[in-house]
């Protein structure tokens, strides 16, 4: 049989449910609008699985007829992100025995998969590298090897790791030089610390900014 989900949100104001009025809610369903506990919304009986091991939640996952995303909104970001899993109890323990049961094999392709990614990391560094060098032949190599590091870190979100960072793109490339001039040739960080409007504080220093550039371009 297939399982199904639903969705589960993990509120971020006071609520009472709309059929038992039983609140502050700390997770939801919103059914027509309306906010319902768990137990009236028929999920009462899922135990929570918060996310953070991805073999016992896909398998608490697929062993669960019924289950359901819990979700929290970040402000921030001003999106919903998953927080964890609402499975059914029998489910979560088959997993669990599954994940216990060749958990020396999932270790061993962890280990593997970390090496390779190393290895990986490694040789973009060193491509990324090269390539600030081609583009900026003045830069110091210890600072476009620090370039290198800081931009292209995995899992950072920074230009170096985005597809263009990894095409070694000159646009993107061009811009994390740019973005290691601004923090530390320049006065911008002060700036912005001093309560200055980000806008302002790059525009006051962008002339420095270019300057350094220049001199790094020939």
């Amino acid at each position: 049989m297939p399982s199904a989900s639903r969705v589960v949100v993990e509120p971020l104001r006071r609520h009472r449910c709309a059929a038992c009025r039983r609140g502050p809610l700390p997770k939801l369903v919103v059914e027509d609008g309306a906010p319902l506990c768990l137990d009236c919304a028929d999920l009462g009986h899922l135990v929570y699985l918060p996310r953070g091991d991805a073999a016992l939640t896909r398998r608490a996952r697929e062993a669960s007829t019924l289950w359901a995303v819990v979700v929290r909104r970040d402000r921030r970001r001003a999106r919903y992100e998953r927080r964890g899993v609402l499975v059914e109890p029998a489910a979560l323990a088959r997993a669990a025995q599954a994940c216990r049961a060749d958990a020396g094999a999932r270790a061993a392709r962890r280990a593997r998969d970390a090496v390779r990614r190393a290895a990986d990391d490694v040789r973009f560094r060193a491509a990324l590298t090269a390539r600030i060098l081609l583009l900026f032949p003045g830069c110091p190599p210890e600072r476009a090897a620090a370039i290198a590091a800081h931009t292209g870190l995995r899992g950072s979100g920074r230009v170096g790791r985005s597809a263009a960072g990894r095409a070694l793109d000159e646009g993107a490339v061009t811009a994390a030089v740019r973005a290691s001039v601004r923090h530390l040739d320049t006065g911008y960080d002060a700036l912005l610390a001093a309560g200055t409007p980000r806008r302002q504080a790059r525009a006051h220093v962008a002339p420095a900014i270019e300057a350094v550039l220049g001199s790094w371009r020939r």
